[in-house]
């Protein structure tokens, strides 16, 4: 299959607690002030201990808390009144949308800003988010145990054909970012301005099949793992994710191409507004976006950049494997205003 690479990641580090008096206890608070603290759901497989290694080679001393897109959002936006990150990257524009809409990200043009697309950052003119990376979201399907001419075609062929119902993966929660853009890309067929949130009687019916139909994720345990024990044969996944897992668990897979093709997350970084270390995270961000930087975590990950000169560093079999895949047009506007309570009904009334 086509090699790529992890990405998206829910580890988190704790906060640092300090404590004493005097001097030591000032000392202790510079240190923490030159502590940047970086919110994201793209430090899984090895990225968050990567990226803090390399980031102290070059000066900076970050703190990685990584969660899911939707629960970092969350949580951006439940501090506004009193920030405790200063950098946040990973999310894609829909929830940068909804961080832009909580005031809680702020302006800024990072120096590499002229070698990547405009038209993927912040739509507004004096953007607050630029883009970093992206890729796929996709239907991974265990190639030893279905072929190209027996998987399905449509996600929607996971609960209607009954050759491939309880054989899929389905989610237990809705937090991350790779389970709503699935969501996001199922529901956009279902529009209706007379339906309940925007979405068609129909479309929430198809909600309620994938739930009833799939096989529940294992908390802990891969998607992969289950595919290589026989208890699934698909389900979820990012693009740069497919390699790592093929590796380490010893299973074969291949993606569905649905004829709309795929809902793409654009990855975008930013900085929170009301830090005091302003000045240091636009300095990390004019590092980390770089040529030089974003082409190494390509290679390291096998990740699919946007800075264009980063990209001639990237392996051309995954620049390859991207440009082959089909974006599925969705309208992102509608889904960033719904998403919230699309995930409260769902949660609500489906989640088995």
């Amino acid at each position: 299959m086509r090699k790529l690479a992890p990405i998206t990641g829910f580890a988190i580090v704790g906060a640092l607690l300090l404590s004493g008096c005097g001097s030591a206890a000032n000392e202790a608070d510079a240190a923490a002030d030159d502590t940047l603290i970086v919110y994201t759901n793209s430090n899984s497989d090895g990225r968050g201990e990567w990226l803090t290694a390399e980031a102290d080679k070059a000066g900076f001393d970050i703190e990685i808390v990584g969660a899911g897109g939707g629960d970092a959002t969350n949580k951006i936006i439940a501090e506004k009144g009193n920030p405790v990150a200063d950098v946040v990257f990973g999310l894609n524009n829909m929830y940068f949308e909804q961080l832009k809409a909580a005031d809680t990200i702020a302006p800024y043009t990072p120096a590499w800003s002229g070698e990547v697309d405009a038209a993927l950052a912040d739509p507004a003119a004096e953007k607050s988010y630029w883009p970093l990376v992206q890729q796929g979201i996709v239907l991974a399907y265990n190639a030893d145990a279905l072929s190209a001419g027996e998987a399905p075609q449509e996600w929607t062929d996971l609960w209607t054909e009954d050759e491939f119902k309880k054989r899929y993966e389905s989610v237990t929660g809705l937090g991350g970012a790779t389970t709503q853009l699935v969501f996001a890309g199922i529901l956009n067929d279902y529009k209706d301005p007379n339906g309940d949130l925007g979405i068609s009687d129909e479309g929430w019916a198809q909600v309620e099949a994938y739930f009833d139909n799939g096989s529940p994720s294992v908390a802990d345990k891969d998607l992969y793992a289950r595919m290589a024990d026989g208890e699934v044969d698909m389900g979820q996944m990012w693009s740069s994710g497919l390699t790592a897992r093929e590796a380490e668990y010893g299973v074969d897979t291949e993606i569905m191409t649905p004829e709309a093709g795929v809902p793409f997350a654009v990855e975008q970084i930013g900085i929170i507004k009301g830090t005091e270390n302003k000045d240091q995270a636009a300095e990390f961000i004019d590092w980390f976006g770089s040529a030089e930087v974003q082409g190494s975590w390509a290679k390291e990950f096998n990740a699919m950049p946007v800075n264009t000169a980063a990209i001639e560093q990237a392996d051309p079999e995954v620049v390859k494997f991207h440009e082959e895949l089909k974006r599925q047009d969705i309208d992102w506007t509608f889904a960033q205003e719904n998403m919230g309570a699309w995930v409260e009904k769902i949660e609500l009334e489906y989640m088995n």
